[in-house]
């Protein structure tokens, strides 16, 4: 009987500590942000929409299991996912090894880098560079050159960045002794106070600037300067999950594998962005 005992409590334990190991993926719950297009955004009726609305769609038809959206402010989407609110995150969320401390994430589906936007009539409209990619690791050297180039260019000016977002932590470790850093809740309200003047440029996805400045009222706004990839930038935006949840990522990354195989990933980017953003 005590062996018996011991056995059972064993299994108890056991099943308490690995309930993903246990879980069948019949249905998962993904949050997005909703404002971060052509990523993710809300139209007017409140209907999500964008690139990753309409991929995740694809990814679960693969899975063979049944998904929910929903949307989360940008500052608690990690959070939420640690607390079981949701079971992934596709929000234009790069993996970083940062985050990768905290979470787990498949492989990347698509990158574009980060950049500059500002006014078209303000001092930095014609930084050099304008839309060449600088990769952080494999041109380590050109990198540097080119962030020395930038940094009396950028001395003394307000930078906006999204809050808990990868541009922020690149500004301070290339920049941080050159500029001011302003942090929003939102990529939206960085653009209000751009337009406004209240800041003299703002860092983001170029894909997001591109859309943000045809939109109506942002008519001032433009992109600027170079792009930059890799190192704190991460390896691409990728679907964010719990660490215990090794099951669902193997799905997620099956899945992954085939819609950039046979062309459905590129289809659905040259449909969102112009162009493909899919990282192979």
């Amino acid at each position: 009987m005590k062996r018996f005992l011991q056995i059972a409590a064993l299994c108890v334990t056991a099943a308490v500590a690995s309930p993903a190991a246990a879980k069948d993926w019949s249905h998962v719950t993904i949050a997005t942000e909703g404002a971060f297009a052509p990523w993710n955004f809300t139209e007017a009726d409140g209907t999500l929409t964008g690139y990753e609305v309409d991929l995740y769609k694809v990814l679960c038809e693969r899975m063979h299991v049944e998904c929910t959206l929903i949307a989360q402010n940008w500052d608690g989407m990690i959070p939420g996912l640690l607390a079981g609110k949701y079971d992934a995150i596709m929000a234009g969320m790069s993996a970083t090894e940062k985050r990768e401390k905290v979470i787990a994430f498949s492989q990347p589906y698509g990158s574009t880098g980060q950049g500059f936007g500002v006014l078209k009539d303000g001092p930095l409209a014609d930084m050099p560079m304008k839309g060449e990619m600088i990769n952080l690791v494999t041109n380590p050297d050109g990198a540097k050159k080119t962030i020395d180039e930038l940094r009396p260019l950028l001395k003394g000016k307000v930078i906006g960045v999204q809050s808990s977002a990868i541009a922020g932590r690149f500004m301070k470790e290339n920049f941080g002794d050159e500029v001011t850093i302003r942090e929003y809740k939102s990529t939206e309200q960085h653009d209000l106070d751009l337009l406004a003047g209240r800041l003299d440029a703002i860092v983001a996805s170029p894909a997001y600037l591109m859309t943000a400045s045809k939109q109506q009222g942002n008519e001032g706004m433009t992109m600027a300067g170079p792009r930059f990839q890799g190192g704190v930038l991460g390896r691409g935006s990728s679907v964010g999950l719990r660490k215990e949840d090794t099951k669902l990522r193997e799905m997620f990354n099956k899945a992954l594998d085939e819609v950039k195989a046979d062309g459905t990933a590129k289809k659905l980017a040259e449909k969102w962005f112009g162009f493909d953003v899919t990282v192979y």
